[in-house]
């Protein structure tokens, strides 16, 4: 995770601390280059907090990041999980402009429970960075929550509107309060024979890889989902 340890938004789903930021460590994206190649990493996953208070969204960095990555670390693949970047599309292509393998943004819920799920953000900012990622030909990924009170008529609704935006992969996974008060309670959980069947439907649609399960998260067994998409034809 880079850029900060402290996020900006206020989803209620999430347990990363909340706040103003303190500046920002512009040799981050070296530490990052650096880490990657003393592990050895094949595939990566780089996420980051949302930065509302820097005017480019933190979009300098994350370029730098995979640039600097890529550089170091030539047979290591890069998928990137970014916020919306306030829908604004300049900052999404200056990020795709360093090339990563994926790019992933998650919608996490169904269009009606947005707000109460992810506070500022929307179904139309998170659409907007998948369609542009999509447009200059990434592979993109998002992922569902499942548990936070949604229907199974709104699960199949947001399937098709992913489908729809030709995402590659989704995943789906059982939603599990932090436990905080200002956290969301589980609705209820899911039976894993449910999470097959939407997993079915979701290929069904047209999505290229969907994992689904109770356990499943945004980068469960990311290099295995990827893997399908740069398999040879």
């Amino acid at each position: 995770m880079i850029l900060g340890n402290t996020c900006t938004r206020g989803c209620r789903f999430c347990d990363v601390p909340k706040g103003k930021p303190e500046g920002l460590d512009t040799e981050e994206p070296e530490r990052v280059a650096e880490s990657v190649r003393l592990m050895a990493l094949k595939y990566v996953v780089i996420t980051s907090v949302a930065r509302d208070d820097l005017a480019d969204q933190g979009a300098e960095v994350w370029n730098e990041t995979i640039l600097r990555t890529r550089l170091e670390n030539p047979g290591c693949r890069v998928e990137v999980l970014i916020p919306d970047m306030q829908g604004r599309l300049d900052l999404v292509d200056h990020i795709l402009d360093a090339g990563p393998d994926v790019l992933n943004h998650n919608f996490e819920t169904v269009e009606r429970l947005q707000k109460h799920v992810r506070g500022r953000g929307n179904i139309r900012d998170t659409s907007a960075v998948l369609r542009r990622a999509k447009e200059r030909g990434f592979f993109t990924k998002t992922s569902l929550m499942l548990g936070v009170g949604e229907t199974r008529e709104e699960l199949e609704g947001i399937i098709r509107h992913i489908a729809d935006l030709k995402v590659d992969i989704l995943t789906m996974g059982q939603y599990l309060s932090p436990g905080g008060p200002a956290h969301l309670p589980v609705s209820r959980f899911v039976p894993p024979e449910e999470f097959e069947s939407l997993r079915d439907y979701a290929l069904a649609q047209g999505i290229r890889v969907c994992q689904s399960g109770p356990l499943v998260r945004s980068s469960y067994r990311a290099d295995e989902a990827a893997a399908v998409l740069f398999a040879p034809a």
